[in-house]
């Protein structure tokens, strides 16, 4: 080889942005070589890590731009106190058919139910597979729309957000909202009907809804554009916090020694 082409050819793939081709295609070179690769064996192992690389760095990108808690993953997650109905349909929702589709994905269940760590998990998954998912609380969205509004750039901000295929709104009907709140709240989902999948985990039962809107012709409407694409998911489990409670104070009592048979004889003074 040539003493100017490693530099003519360093030149050249900084130009087209080919980073790993230009930091790997020494070592490729060598293991060509002691390997008898063809030409053709040589370019595709070269352009696989350049791709590789890239994947790799955009899912970086996407995952701290989906605010996810990376701590609630698929793996940390327990799907044996899971009824087997909800382990099934959180499964098929791994594959991220859904967001084709722009269906939407309702979690129901009481607090400590494990709503949120179910969502994010599956919205994790998604990412990891290329998807663009951004998980905001309901409460912290309302407000942000409302600024939005009155800074006359709903417009902007709802465009903004048509931007990801899945939008994560946690805890809906957790936090009393004014009803100028929740009109904007109401515009999202009316904008991102059957144009963009909306992931939702609440505590209240549609027929609480009311509670949400405030309106009895804005719930239904709202009911009616969140289901009729959707998949519901019903957590009816208890608490896994209270069930962590519970063990953690059995433990504490189990760990105290009982009396010695001459300590419990003793006369109590």
């Amino acid at each position: 080889m040539s003493k100017d082409v490693p530099a003519a050819l360093g030149v050249c793939l900084k130009e087209l942005c080919l980073g790993t081709v230009k930091s790997q295609y020494e070592a490729v070179i060598r293991q060509a070589t002691a390997e008898a690769w063809s030409y053709a064996d040589f370019l595709l192992e070269l352009v696989q890590r350049e791709c590789q690389q890239r994947q790799h760095k955009r899912i970086e990108r996407l995952l701290k731009a989906s605010k996810l808690a990376l701590e609630k993953s698929w793996a940390a997650l327990d799907l044996k106190r899971l009824p087997t109905k909800v382990v099934q349909q959180l499964r098929t929702l791994l594959s991220g058919d859904f967001l084709d589709r722009r269906e939407n994905v309702l979690v129901f269940g009481p607090p400590g139910s494990g709503k949120t760590h179910a969502v994010n998990a599956v919205a994790l998954e998604l990412v990891q597979s290329g998807r663009r998912v951004l998980f905001t609380k309901c409460s912290l969205l309302v407000q942000e729309l409302l600024k939005a509004k009155r800074d006359l750039e709903l417009k902007g901000l709802l465009r903004e957000l048509s931007r990801w295929e899945a939008l994560v709104i946690d805890d809906l009907g957790y936090v009393q909202q004014s009803r100028e709140e929740m009109e904007v709240l109401f515009t999202l989902l009316a904008e991102r009907y059957e144009r963009g999948s909306v992931l939702v985990t609440s505590n209240l039962a549609f027929s609480q809804w009311e509670q949400i809107f405030k309106d009895p012709m804005t719930t239904a409407a709202a009911i009616d554009r969140m289901v009729h694409h959707a998949v519901i998911v019903e957590l009816n489990v208890p608490s896994y916090r209270a069930e962590a409670a519970k063990k953690a104070k059995q433990g504490r009592a189990g760990s105290v020694e009982p009396p010695s048979s001459s300590e419990a004889s003793k006369p109590q003074g």
